[in-house]
């Protein structure tokens, strides 16, 4: 049965050198303060997993959140996969949180996320939270249709 966009889910992951949940948690709380139905993988997320949910669930979002400064290298991987199944090749897919090690991801890493295949990269700085609440807010929007 495919879901209809209304009960689409959200995935959560953590990236899969990412041990942390706390920002899992928090994001599955806040996705679900805006009316969305979250599925949280959790943290150290496979990427054959994360294909695996995305496949079967058909998502209306993939949100993959990092921690522990590894999140640039981690989502390179992970949206490369998943990218490669033609099937969700249309899911939106956002990353953020701790980028990189040295502090936020430059303007040149942000592009090369964003063309490898994620539709939004956010910081972990007030500005990417705000900024990830408003794609939130359109996002919600988009499910009602």
């Amino acid at each position: 049965m495919t879901p209809t966009p209304g009960d689409q889910p959200v995935l959560v992951a953590g990236g899969i050198s990412d041990s942390h949940t706390w920002n899992l948690v928090y994001l599955q709380l806040l996705l679900e303060e805006h009316g969305h139905r979250v599925v949280n993988l959790g943290p150290c997320v496979p990427e054959d997993l994360l294909i695996a949910e995305a496949l079967a669930q058909r998502p209306l979002l993939i949100v993959v959140s990092s921690v522990n400064g590894h999140g640039y290298h981690d989502g390179m991987r992970t949206v490369t996969r998943l990218r490669e199944h033609p099937e969700l090749d249309q899911v939106p897919a956002v990353i953020g949180g701790k980028l990189g090690i040295a502090g936020p991801c430059g303007d040149e890493e942000v592009a090369a996320l964003r063309a490898a295949g994620y539709d939004a990269v956010f910081d972990d700085s007030a500005e990417g939270v705000a900024a990830f609440r408003q794609m939130l807010d359109a996002l919600s929007q988009r499910a009602l249709v």
